[in-house]
């Protein structure tokens, strides 16, 4: 069976096992896929990229809730009346 790993940078449990530092600063930034028997297990995601999804995804909620909430029915108010 073949998986399909989402990175350029790949390592085996046994690497991270012996220095995880090594390994998670090998991907340069980027995400590393972490193996079992070849297999992806996780992936090892640096704190500033896992952040940047972080943002990016409340962003995309965001947007998704605004294009909701436009064809809802609006409610028309004076400010003088708050």
């Amino acid at each position: 069976m073949t998986t399909r790993v989402l990175t350029e940078t790949a390592a085996s449990i046994s690497e991270l096992k012996a220095n995880p530092m090594k390994v998670a600063l090998s991907g340069d930034g980027e995400a590393i896929a972490v193996l079992n028997r070849n297999e992806p297990a996780f992936y090892c995601v640096p704190a500033e990229a896992y952040e940047y999804l972080m943002d990016r995804l409340e962003d995309l909620e965001l947007i998704a809730l605004a294009e909701q909430r436009k064809n809802e029915e609006t409610v028309k108010v004076n400010l003088d009346d708050l």
